[in-house]
């Protein structure tokens, strides 16, 4: 058990609570202590003491007493029942296995609680124009220095509600990110752009503490407020796609990859441990996609096919091995052969009988052609 002390956050000293945990609010505000103790941030304490309160009013008792059984069964409530998103469920896992192992003192090897296979998802990417609509949709002078900052340097949204006037450096033009995600601070660049908007807004409203303070004094702007703004002018800018504030910092490392830029550089300007992480961005670049030509395209460059839709009849070029032969005065190629696409025979020597073709495929062919029903099989 975590001890109390008094002293900590001005906040009177509580009983100390039961070994076996016998005060669910005991458990998790032993469970914030241990957090707060490791260094976990404010966010991550927010995310796993909500999922320590749902797991322990979903077992419906303060003593949790088999680690794998309960939280088998908790799990595949939230996967079955309740239908959330697997990264949701791994939020789930680490906080239940973080209750068990430091606050409750669970033995390792009884901890065998299994995670599920997260989605791979590739991240929505808007497009140079898309940004150009979103940015110029913007009137208030706050709201377009922020989004233009997200974009301009790859920010998260929490970052860029954080940063201070001081982090702005105007002479080497760099922002200073304290304390972005994992703890670790960085340097990015600093647009020319972005600081002559942020100097437009600075110049009719200053705040001593923060770049962009919130409502409550002393406090920055919130994120959620930043998630509005970013909702209303993406809607204003007629984009329908499904993208967030996050998805500027997305076009930010696509276009500057597309632009050429080595990916160890937007690893370091994105803040990942990784170039792993930074390598899902060469999925959605068209500079690496539009190098490939589609086959169905070659084609049509090759002459094998002819209009623009490319349907099967409007090559000019013979099939391969196809007989070469006179053309008779009504269309039929003596010793069969090709014409116009279509395969066609001798015509019949009967008096008023129209030319045959063979397994045709064409328009108005008796074969299976367009005008057959079953043609594009």
């Amino acid at each position: 058990m975590v001890p109390w002390d008094s002293k900590d956050r001005g906040r009177s000293p509580e009983p100390a609570s039961p070994p076996n945990g016998s005060s669910s609010r005991g458990l998790v505000g032993r469970m914030e202590d241990e957090l707060r103790l490791r260094g976990y941030s404010r966010r991550t304490r927010k995310v796993y003491l909500g999922h320590a309160r749902r797991f322990l009013r979903y077992l419906g008792t303060d003593e949790p007493r088999s680690p794998e059984d309960d939280a088998r069964r908790f799990l595949l409530h939230l996967l079955e029942e309740r239908q959330v998103s697997r990264s949701y469920v791994n939020q789930a896992v680490s906080a239940v296995k973080f209750l068990y192992r430091y606050v409750l003192e669970a033995e390792a090897p009884t901890l065998r609680i299994p995670r599920p296979k997260v989605e791979r998802k590739l991240p929505v990417v808007l497009s140079a124009d898309d940004v150009a609509r979103l940015l110029g949709a913007l009137r208030n002078r706050k709201h377009r220095a922020i989004l233009m900052l997200v974009y301009a340097a790859g920010l998260r949204v929490g970052e860029v509600v954080r940063l201070r006037p001081e982090d702005m450096d105007r002479d080497r033009m760099l922002i200073h990110v304290r304390q972005g995600k994992g703890r670790k601070d960085r340097v990015v660049m600093l647009s020319a752009l972005a600081l002559e908007a942020v100097k437009d807004y600075r110049r009719r409203e200053r705040g001593r503490n923060w770049l962009f303070p919130g409502g409550r004094a002393g406090r920055h702007l919130t994120e959620r407020s930043v998630q509005k703004v970013f909702k209303r002018a993406a809607a204003k800018a007629g984009i329908r796609k499904n993208v967030s504030v996050h998805s500027l910092r997305h076009a930010f490392a696509t276009h500057l990859l597309e632009a050429g830029t080595d990916i160890r550089f937007i690893q370091k300007l994105l803040g990942h441990k990784s170039t792993k992480t930074t390598e899902i961005y060469t999925k959605v670049s068209k500079r690496t996609l539009q190098a490939i030509q589609s086959p169905l395209d070659r084609l049509k460059e090759e002459g094998r096919m002819g209009g623009a839709g490319g349907g099967a009849g409007t090559s000019s070029a013979p099939e391969e091995g196809a007989a070469e032969g006179r053309t008779r005065e009504d269309g039929t190629r003596e010793g069969g052969g090709v014409r116009g696409g279509w395969q066609v025979e001798r015509a019949s020597r009967s008096k008023g009988r129209p030319p045959k073709r063979s397994g045709g495929t064409g328009p108005g062919s008796a074969g299976t052609g367009p005008g057959h029903p079953d043609w594009w099989r």
